[in-house]
């Protein structure tokens, strides 16, 4: 993937053009580090100018906006920079960006499907893996996923079994 969402526009800050951005980079200003950043739907370009932060939220000013309802026609949209304006990953430790498009396979190599996204609901990181069979969530965790090879844009997911109860709660058999 050549683009990284780095953070999303939530909502204006004052009457002068503000914006409130939600963002995605581990350290929350940080947002503001790497360069420009694009409208992920339209490709439009802004500067970014981290001005403060609030209630775990970065206030930043986009170069060309000007005033409150220009910062509001921005609410929902995704801030992207090219990946290779990131700073490079150590070992054992991913953007999003990379899991998501990989291959799933089973340990003994059957194949799951096709990892879509990566998401946190606040009890920790799930994959969402789509398949032939349907749909899959999977828990990122080492025990769950135990292998990730990003330069082979694959991954081992050995999921949770589910009791038998469980298993006639989830629709199987």
């Amino acid at each position: 993937m050549d683009r990284v969402c780095v953070g999303a526009v939530v909502g204006a800050h004052g009457v002068r053009g503000a914006v409130r951005v939600k963002s995605f980079t581990a350290e929350a200003a940080d947002i503001g580090r790497y360069g420009p950043v694009e409208d992920e739907a339209t490709g439009r370009r802004f500067e970014l100018q981290v001005i403060g932060q609030a209630k775990g939220l970065v206030i930043a000013r986009l170069v060309g906006v000007a005033d409150r309802n220009a910062a509001e026609a921005l609410k929902g949209m995704r801030l992207c920079v090219p990946r290779d304006r990131l700073p490079a990953t150590e070992e054992d430790e991913f953007l999003y960006a990379d899991l998501v498009g990989m291959r799933a396979e089973t340990p003994d190599g059957t194949p799951l499907g096709t990892v879509r996204g990566v998401f946190d609901f606040g009890g920790g990181e799930v994959l969402d893996v789509q398949g032939a069979r349907g749909g899959l969530m999977v828990p990122f965790t080492r025990a769950a996923v135990p292998v990730v090879d990003v330069a082979g844009r694959r991954l081992v997911v050995d999921p949770p079994a589910y009791a038998p109860e469980e298993e006639e709660d989830q629709g199987g058999e």
